[in-house]
Order: structure tokens, then C-alpha cells, then sequence
């Protein structure tokens, strides 16, 4: 499905109206100056064959395009073609989960392809951001990146919070002494170790785009990219930390339950021995031998059970006292 085409020229855009595939592609043909950006949100395959027929885009970058869950990579191809793939994110409240997403663009010297798959980032405020920055604009196809890189970061930081909510939860409940669900402490670390995928191999290629790399050429184009990179190295700090964090709070509450295992078994051994002593002593005399002096006296039997009840006391006591029951 495409979402909006336009035409930028002289860091403006041309009309407010979407172009068709094939008028952008005559756009780019035939004029010089300026670029298109074409944005579409879960393409099917013939509409991609459709655009990479009319921009000549390489097949293993479209075959990427039309995959899901890609590590997110920045590559470039003949005719300074660069695919750039992205990780997007969101923080669903209702749930408490993170659902991904992902961005592919095709950046040509004349045209933008945004192919958005899932949830996540909505590429229309980048847009309009970037429309709103003229000067941006007439740096060409490469401001397009700055604008998506910098949705798609800050996008990161409400998935930041929510986690870090969850995890103060988890952590809150397993210092408490109490345990906490393995298997909410399990998914949570799931979650973190994907958000982590998404954002650290960014690391490399936004780094490169700071340097001037990859077509960046102007001092001011390589500052917003400085500022992208410092935010993205931010949250790449704070997932780590959370990762890292996780793994003790997991390990606390795995401690937590053997703990708790260990009282169990302790106050079982406690009373298995109190009551093997009245067990012991019944078993003694019950075997009614003889030549037994005590079975013949008068007070045997209540010397039997007081004897049995003192031990007994005394090893519930001592049980007590230990903390064993």
C-alpha cells in the first residue's frame, strides 16, 4: 500500500497530492535536481516488483525488503544505492510488551523508498518534520535517513520507560523476599535481549554517518547525525543495563525459591524427627519380649508416654529455638 509520494525540489515540497509509482519514477527520469520519496506500508509482492521494475532496485535489497525480523544493517549497492534496515519499536501500556516492527529504505541520488512492515514507527511526523526544515531538505535523499533515524530513536525512549517499569516491578518482588513469576522475569528478558538486537548493530552505520560517511558531506547534515547517534548510544546504555540488571533479578529469584525449598525440607526434617522418637520408643516395646522388666511395671506405660512426650517437647523446642519449624 503506498502512503504518500511527493516530489522535493529546492528543499520544498512540489504538490500536496500523492504521485503514482509511475509518475515518480518519470519524476526522477526527468528531473535533475531534487528527489522523490515514495512511502508504503506492508507492500505485496507484485506492488514491490512494480517499484523496483520502475527504479531499477537490486533483488537481494527488495528480497530483504519482503523479509521480517532482518538485523538492522545500512548497505550499498551499484548506482550509490543504500538500503538501510530498521528496527522499530513500541510500548503497548495494555499488555506490557514490546511489539517490533520494521523499515527498509532505498536511497537513490534521486529517489526515497520507505517500506514499513508491522507496528511501530509512523514515518508521517518524520515527514513533516523534515518539510519543515528546508534547508535539510535540499541536502537530498540523505536528509530522508537523518529524519527516519531520528523518528525511529525516539521512538526507542517510551520503550525504555515501560521496561524499565516492568523491571521494577519484577525487582521490587523478588527483594521483598517474595517470588516472583520466572516465567514474567523469562519474557521480560526476552524482550530486552530483541530490544537490544534492534538497537545496538545501529551503533556502526550511525557512527559512520556522524564521520561524513556514506554521502553525508556538510558539517551541519554530520550534527544531527551526532545528535541521533549520542541519543542512540543513550539507549543502547540503558538496554544493556537492563539486560545486565535482569540476569540478577533472575538469578535472586531463582535464590529466592531455593530458599524457600530449603525451609520446606527443614521443617519436614523437623518434624519427621519428633515424631520418630515416639516411633522408636512404641517400636521398642511393642516387640513383647519376655524377659522385658519394664512391660511388668505398674507405671510402664505412663513412664512410656510421658518419656515420649518430653523428648518430643524438647526436640520441638530445640527445632524452635534453631528456627527449623
Amino acid at each position: 500500500m503506498i502512503i504518500d509520494c511527493a516530489h522535493y525540489h529546492e528543499g520544498r515540497r512540489q504538490h500536496e497530492a500523492p504521485m503514482s509509482v509511475d509518475e515518480a519514477a518519470a519524476t526522477c527520469t526527468a528531473q535533475r535536481e531534487g528527489f522523490v520519496w515514495l512511502g508504503m506500508f506492508e507492500p505485496t509482492p507484485d506492488e514491490l516488483a512494480e517499484v523496483q521494475e520502475s527504479f531499477g532496485l537490486h533483488d537481494l535489497a527488495v528480497e530483504d525488503a519482503q523479509s521480517y525480523h532482518l538485523r538492522p544493517k545500512l548497505e550499498q549497492y551499484d548506482g550509490d544505492i543504500l538500503f538501510v534496515v530498521l528496527r522499530t519499536a513500541r510500548y503497548d501500556d495494555s499488555a506490557e510488551e514490546v511489539q517490533f516492527g520494521e523499515i527498509s529504505l532505498f536511497l537513490g541520488p534521486r529517489f526515497v523508498i520507505s517500506v514499513r512492515q508491522g507496528v511501530g514507527s509512523d514515518l508521517h511526523p518524520a515527514r513533516l518534520r523534515l518539510e519543515q526544515r528546508p534547508e535539510l531538505l535540499r541536502e537530498g535523499t540523505i536528509a530522508v535517513l537523518w529524519a527516519v533515524l531520528d523518528q525511529v530513536v525516539d521512538d526507542y525512549v517510551p520503550v525504555v520507560e515501560g521496561l524499565e517499569r516492568d523491571i521494577e516491578e519484577v525487582e521490587a518482588t523478588v527483594f521483598s523476599g517474595t517470588v516472583a513469576p520466572t516465567e514474567r522475569v523469562y519474557f521480560l528478558r526476552r524482550e530486552v535481549t530483541d530490544f537490544y538486537r534492534a538497537v545496538h548493530p545501529l551503533l556502526g552505520p550511525v557512527d559512520a554517518l556522524e564521520r561524513g560517511g556514506y554521502g553525508v558531506s556538510t558539517t551541519e547534515l554530520r550534527q544531527f547525525f551526532r545528535d541521533v547517534n549520542d541519543h542512540l548510544k543513550l539507549v543502547n546504555e540503558e538496554v544493556a543495563a537492563q539486560r545486565d540488571l535482569l540476569t540478577t533479578v533472575l538469578e535472586a529469584n531463582m535464590a529466592v525459591i531455593s530458599v524457600q525449598q530449603n525451609d520446606v525440607v527443614r521443617k519436614i526434617s523437623g518434624w519427621a524427627a519428633i515424631l520418630a522418637v515416639p516411633t522408636f520408643v512404641a517400636s521398642v516395646y511393642g516387640m513383647n519380649f519376655r524377659d522385658m522388666p519394664e512391660l511388668k511395671w505398674a507405671a510402664g506405660y505412663p513412664a512410656a508416654i510421658v518419656l515420649m512426650l518430653a523428648i518430643g517437647v524438647a526436640l520441638y523446642a530445640y527445632f524452635k529455638r534453631v528456627r527449623w519449624l
